[in-house]
């Protein structure tokens, strides 16, 4: 994929945070994503950046992609922060390998179940973290704001399910959800230095707020 134009497409892609600065790098990105609002926030955000004509907007969401994109269509496809709310996520996991090319990848993020298990209880909410610990969506109850969080393995079998090959599982934010403020604000290189350690190592790599996995269609 070097060296040429991408086709990339962003499932709930929102406002462009990833898509703008993707087509400022010459490839071509469609975001599907729900919020109408949303998108004419990135409409205006790719005209003010001069990349209007490389963003597409499209209103959906990831349980609609299939009817959206076109099979075999896709290089590159970011899910960040989207199994997570969905209702059927083995659909939306579906949709995302048909809509790959042959050597496409996606780039998939979800929510750890064991850094909100530690986060709970390092707050004193032990009955939120032991209700994390036991149900099988990894909620703490009816008031969660998530349907369910993932461990690395779930979420790397969840991709496999659907013939996807995973190549790598990282930890995002592995410590730094945990810190008090002014450790971090004291030395930010060296918790930036740290994160990059742990994150490809388990366990610590398991208990990141949130775990990010690559994986490509053969």
């Amino acid at each position: 994929m070097a060296g040429r134009e991408l086709t990339v497409l962003d499932v709930g892609g929102g406002t462009g945070g990833f898509a703008v600065p993707i087509a400022e790098a010459g490839h071509r990105v469609t975001v599907v994503d729900a919020s109408p609002d949303a998108l004419a926030a990135l409409t205006r955000r790719a005209a003010e950046a001069g990349v209007a004509d490389r963003v597409s907007a499209v209103q959906g969401d990831g349980e609609s992609l299939a009817g959206l994109i076109e099979p075999g269509s896709v290089d590159l496809i970011l899910c960040h922060a989207v199994l997570e709310v969905v209702d059927d996520p083995a659909g939306v996991v579906a949709a995302i390998a048909s809509a790959l090319r042959s050597g496409g990848a996606v780039s998939v993020l979800v929510a750890g179940r064991a850094a909100a298990v530690l986060g709970r209880a390092v707050n004193g909410q032990l009955g939120a973290a032991a209700a994390l610990v036991t149900d099988a969506d990894g909620r703490s109850g009816p008031r969660d704001q998530l349907r369910r969080r993932y461990d690395a393995e779930g979420a790397a079998g969840l991709l496999r399910s659907v013939g996807l090959e995973v190549e790598q599982i990282h930890g995002v934010r592995v410590v730094a959800d945990l810190l008090p403020a002014a450790v971090i604000e004291a030395d930010p290189q060296a918790l930036l230095d740290l994160e990059m350690s742990l994150s490809s190592r388990p366990p610590f790599r398991d208990i990141a707020s949130q775990l990010h996995v690559f994986a490509r269609r053969g």
